[in-house]
């Protein structure tokens, strides 16, 4: 019989399509053909001409790519300039800009803790924190969803260093984490906090400055937040921010900083452009959260079942995994891009529709989003 190394591989593919779990790329075209609610989008600056302009003067005049690693060639005066104005306006020492929000996650994660050391981290957290504990070969204690006292018993139980990590708002269903509370905890028990914060930063806080600002908590002792580019800031890239002896620690240890090619200058450029903006026109951010609130209120009055909004993420549940992707497909031919949750993305096992409020959405855009999945709706 000859050797077919590959074939457990379509075995894998029936199973997926069996469980409704088969994912496909679909490119989209340079220009919108259907309204946006799947993106991450959240102050509508990805296509802002102020934002595009500071993009491309960034790539003419220091180059399409970075180059090298940030530690050999990839490091410019444009990185050094974002990563000064995103440590103030989030109220924190230091910065340390990566290329992306995941490997930002990995950097922290990875860097701070190790053999011998424990996290706790929030069974709800994002897949780049799980990815980030279990190549930490630091001991992992995976507690309920947003129980600090659960975080509390879990520290506990272990006398060495230790560190607990949560979302600042969990992307699935858009909740925010007790970030006072959970502080709290770590204090008393001598832990440090991480707090990816890439659904908090553009619409939490005064002016955008994120949930750690919001909560009280920005350039605390002990903690650390991570944050993407990607998001409310329209570009991409990732961040850490914290006390400037951590960042320092990041820049010498942590891997996905050191043996990375530094991100591109235009998404540098974007991202340094939107943060300004987003200092000139705070509003923003509440715009943001009023719009996610609209979406909410009108459709669980029509009687879907929907998370109450923290942020900008609505989460709407769906009966079954193939009744969402029939209810996401169903809302893209009436011309509304949704997103669409299934497992093994959502903890719970419940697939949902996931829409992201804009802050640049009118109120007919939004009248005309929530009457296409009201149509839509799969029958229970």
């Amino acid at each position: 019989m000859p050797f077919a190394p590959f074939d457990w591989i379509d075995d894998e593919a029936r199973r997926r399509a069996d469980a409704g779990l088969v994912r496909t790329l679909r490119p989209r075209p340079a220009e919108p053909e259907l309204l946006d609610l799947a993106s991450n989008d959240y102050l509508g600056l990805t296509r802002h001409p102020e934002i595009t302009a500071a993009a491309a003067e960034a790539a003419r005049r220091w180059g399409a790519g970075a180059t090298g690693s940030r530690l050999v060639t990839g490091s410019t005066a444009l990185h050094a300039e974002l990563e000064r104005e995103l440590a103030d306006f989030c109220g924190f020492e230091a910065a340390l800009v990566l290329s992306s929000g995941y490997a930002a996650n990995l950097a922290a994660l990875t860097a701070l803790t190790g053999r011998g050391s424990l996290i706790v981290s929030d069974t709800g957290n994002h897949a780049s924190i799980v990815d980030g504990c279990r190549l930490s070969r630091a001991e992992t204690a995976v507690v309920p969803h947003a129980d600090p006292d659960a975080v509390r018993k879990a520290l506990q139980t272990h006398g060495g260093r230790a560190l607990a990590v949560t979302d600042s708002v969990f992307s699935v269903d858009g909740d925010a984490a007790p970030l006072p509370e959970l502080a709290g905890v770590c204090r008393a028990e001598g832990a440090a906090l991480l707090v990816d914060d890439a659904h908090g930063l553009g619409v939490l806080g005064e002016g955008g400055r994120g949930a750690l600002a919001a909560a009280g908590l920005a350039g605390g002792e002990g903690i650390v937040t991570t944050l993407t580019l990607s998001k409310s800031l329209g570009s991409q890239g990732g961040a850490v921010l914290g006390p400037a002896r951590v960042i320092e620690h990041l820049v010498n240890t942590a891997r996905t900083f050191i043996f990375d090619t530094g991100l591109a200058p235009a998404a540098a450029g974007a991202a340094l452009g939107s943060l300004r903006l987003l200092r000139r026109e705070p509003e923003r951010a509440g715009r943001a959260r009023a719009v996610a609130t609209a979406l909410h209120e009108r459709l669980t009055e029509a009687g879907l079942t929907a998370v109450r909004p923290d942020a900008a993420v609505v989460s709407v549940r769906a009966p079954s995994a193939d009744a969402a992707v029939r209810w996401a497909a169903d809302c893209r031919t009436e011309g509304i891009a949704v997103g669409c949750f299934r497992p093994p993305s959502v903890p719970d096992g419940v697939s949902r529709l996931r829409l992201t409020a804009r802050a640049d959405l009118t109120r007919d855009q939004i009248a005309a989003a929530v009457a296409v999945v009201l149509r839509a709706a799969p029958v229970s």
